[in-house]
């Protein structure tokens, strides 16, 4: 990468000194890759289906470009200013918080609730992400600044839903759950999208992109019902299929 990096800014230099025209920066922001998360708020665990945990994503992802992805649905872009301000009040409220947070003595107990997970990259460029059990049921035994770091992320949720546009990539994951009892007429298994294969335990996930992608989208629309995702594979078996669309960093 740095080999590469040094050629380029030489060859421009060349470039620039035979006269040459406007210098092709395309190279170098290919090299960027994709953006990178500096916020996050989502949750993990609980008690939800195998396929929900394999699809759920982030509640709300901040780029360090602006870009704002919530429910990996809906995208709104923040101005320079907004992100940096966001970033030093997530930075302000996790800055010396455990990985995972223990709620005050005297906390009751709950179980089967997903933990909320809050994450900011920090001065360093490292991401810290602080895992926090039963936080909406616990919030009186929580430290303030973990409630308000959820706040802060939730908002950004609200506006991408009130004022943001529908994000939508070609690429997806897909995943299937056997339903061999399932009630209802499958479909035949989508033309160009790859079949589950090998154990399905408990689901079969793929992350496909492109036609494959386009695909799945078509004959699964957002949104569906249950019994009118079912599709059978060539080999007879069927399958209730699930997808959701890929966040950048995916």
């Amino acid at each position: 990468m740095r080999l590469r990096l040094i050629l380029l800014v030489a060859m421009t230099a060349l470039t620039a000194a035979c006269g040459g025209g406007e210098p092709d920066t395309s190279a170098a922001a290919a090299d960027d890759g994709p953006a990178k998360p500096v916020a996050s708020w989502g949750a993990e665990g609980g008690f939800v289906t195998a396929t929900m945990n394999v699809l759920r994503p982030p509640r709300t992802v901040l780029y360090g470009d602006g870009l704002v992805i919530a429910d990996a649905s809906k995208q709104l872009t923040l101005t320079d200013a907004e992100t940096d301000e966001v970033v030093a009040r997530m930075q302000e409220y996790l800055g010396g918080q455990p990985p995972t947070a223990a709620p005050k003595p005297g906390a009751p107990s709950v179980t089967d609730v997903p933990d909320t997970v809050l994450g900011v990259r920090g001065k360093d460029g490292k991401m810290l992400e602080v895992r926090v059990p039963a936080l909406e049921q616990l919030a009186d035994f929580y430290p303030k600044q973990l409630l308000d770091a959820k706040k802060l992320m939730e908002g950004l949720a609200t506006r991408a839903a009130a004022e943001g546009t529908d994000y939508v990539v070609a690429r997806v994951r897909l995943v299937a759950d056997e339903a061999p009892s399932a009630e209802g007429e499958p479909s035949p298994w989508p033309e160009g999208v790859p079949e589950p294969s090998g154990v399905v335990d408990p689901v079969w996930q793929k992350d496909v992109e492109g036609a494959a992608a386009s695909a799945v989208t078509k004959a699964v629309p957002a949104g569906q019902e249950y019994g009118r995702s079912l599709f059978k594979t060539s080999s007879g078996e069927t399958f209730v299929l699930a997808w959701r669309y890929l966040l950048p960093q995916e």
